[in-house]
This record gives structure tokens, C-alpha cells and sequence, in this order.
């Protein structure tokens, strides 16, 4: 059986599939990827035809308010509060005093407005983000993402921008991975606040090294130039909100938002799942 055999066969089941399945499958994609994403959706029904559990320490849920964690997993989740930057959202080590720029915002000129996120890296943020992204539980993107709608969105008005779009991944590590975390995130924003998602105007050309390998002053090398605008048209005068997982030295957002404002935007946001605090900051 070819993939444009599996193609028609999927499409005619097409109300089964989650939205973010249907809409990108494609018979030009690899059979690899289709593949992985039904793999994905059989793991979403094996979850419902069994108990859930949290997905950080495997007790079952029952009635949790926040599926799918449990109530002592949710109280680990470190939100951000003030004091913070007013641009790019680092904590201040002392929890008196008021917001204001950073020294890096200060020296560096930021592309993006402002930059919030739903906690700190560690802790559950930290576990859910790794099982989302490398254990394949879609699950716990799809509970991230709404709660960066109900949360952070609500708290900064993150609700008024225009557009949508999620940092795009090389298709090589899409093919790998089998799903754009970005995107699972961005998807759940887009439908709590009925605002467009793009995913076709920021793309990734270079298939470059994991960030997470790389020191602070590479990151930024690393990235430069991987990204581009290939349909400006949709971004022109548009206040943009940037999602992705997590914001380490924001490297990655900073080249995504400077390739959107060099091609129209209006203005770009980010928004993400965590923040990684560094001890020097």
C-alpha cells in the first residue's frame, strides 16, 4: 500500500483525528511522519478507554480540576509574578520592589514587545515539556496550552494581538519527531481567544544544532539566518503573538520576531510555556 493509498483511507476517517492531525496530513507527506501521527492517535484513545494518570507521578487522576496532572503535581508549577522585566519577563531575585527593564533588555534591543511565560523550567513545567516533547504526550501539550490561554494570556492581554504563529521546526526534525510542539501549544491559545493561526509564513531553512547543546553566546550564532518569511502578505501591519515551549536565552524568539518585523508585522510577542532562570540573571 503507497501513502496516497493510506492518505485516502485516513482522510475518509477524517472526524476521528484531532484538528491538528486532519489538517496537516498529506499524501506528499513521508510515510514515516503519518505513521508517527497515527501512532499518536492511538495513544489518545488507549487514554480514554483507560483510567488517566498524571503524567509526572502516575497516580490516577479521578476527579483532578487540571487533567493531566494531579492537584500535588499543579501546586508544582512555579509561576512567574513580579518583580520582572517589562520586555523580555526574567524574575528579579528579590520578590520586593517593582518591574522594570533588565540589564540585557537595557544594552540589547530587543525585535519582540514582551515576552511572558507560564512558570519556571524546573520542577513540572520542566517534566511535562520533556514528556510532551520526547515521550510523545500530546496529552500534556494540549493541558499546557490552555493553560497559557486561562493564565498568562488572560494576565497580559496577550488576547488582543491579531495572529498567531508558532516557531516552525526543520522539516527533518518534524519528519523525526512526528509533530511541531509549537504548533500543539499555539493550537489551544488560537481556539480560547478565536484568533487566526498561521502556519505557513515563518519557516525554518536551516536544520540547525539543538540549542540545548549550545552555550549562550553560540545560540545566538546558531540560529541566525535559520528562519524566514515565505508569504509576508498575512503578517503585514499585524500584532503578532510568537508561542513556543520554552525561552532559555531567547535566542530563537529574538531571530523569529526580527524575520517577522523586517517583513511587515506590526508588532511581536512571545509567549511560552517556561522560562529557564539563570543563576547570573
Amino acid at each position: 500500500m503507497n501513502r496516497h493509498e493510506i492518505f485516502t483511507i485516513l482522510k475518509g476517517y477524517g472526524p476521528m483525528f484531532p484538528a491538528w492531525l486532519s489538517e496537516t496530513m498529506s499524501p506528499k507527506l513521508p510515510i514515516s511522519l503519518i505513521t508517527c501521527r497515527i501512532r499518536n492517535v492511538v495513544g489518545g484513545i488507549i487514554d480514554i478507554i483507560f483510567p488517566s494518570r498524571c503524567i509526572i507521578c502516575g497516580v490516577f487522576l479521578n476527579d483532578s480540576p487540571s487533567p493531566p496532572f494531579c492537584t500535588t503535581c499543579l501546586s508544582g508549577i512555579h509561576h512567574i509574578s513580579s518583580p520582572q522585566c517589562t520586555r523580555c519577563g526574567i524574575p528579579f531575585p528579590d520578590s520586593h520592589g517593582e518591574n522594570h527593564l533588565c540589564g540585557e533588555c537595557i544594552s540589547t534591543e530587543q525585535p519582540f514587545s514582551i515576552a511572558r511565560a507560564l512558570g519556571k523550567y524546573e520542577g513540572t513545567l520542566l517534566t511535562a515539556i520533556h514528556r510532551f516533547k520526547y515521550g510523545r504526550k500530546i496529552s500534556a501539550g494540549t493541558a499546557l496550552g490552555r493553560m497559557m490561554a486561562q493564565r498568562t494570556c488572560r494576565s497580559h492581554d496577550f488576547e488582543e494581538f491579531s495572529l498567531i504563529i508558532p516557531v516552525p521546526l526543520h522539516i527533518k526534525r518534524l519528519r523525526e519527531r512526528g509533530f511541531n510542539q509549537s504548533v500543539i501549544l499555539a493550537r489551544e491559545i488560537a481556539r480560547a481567544y478565536n484568533i487566526p493561526l498561521n502556519l505557513s509564513s515563518l519557516e525554518r531553512k536551516v536544520d540547525t544544532k539543538q540549542q540545548t547543546k549550545l552555550k549562550k553566546t553560540e545560540r545566538g550564532q546558531n540560529v541566525r539566518g535559520a528562519f524566514t518569511v515565505t508569504k509576508p502578505g498575512p503578517i503585514e501591519g499585524k500584532k503578532i503573538l510568537l508561542i513556543d515551549d520554552v525561552f532559555t536565552t531567547g535566542s530563537t524568539v529574538r531571530e523569529c520576531a526580527r524575520m517577522l518585523i523586517r517583513n511587515g508585522a506590526k508588532e511581536v510577542a512571545a509567549l511560552t510555556v517556561a522560562r529557564a532562570i539563570h543563576h547570573n540573571q
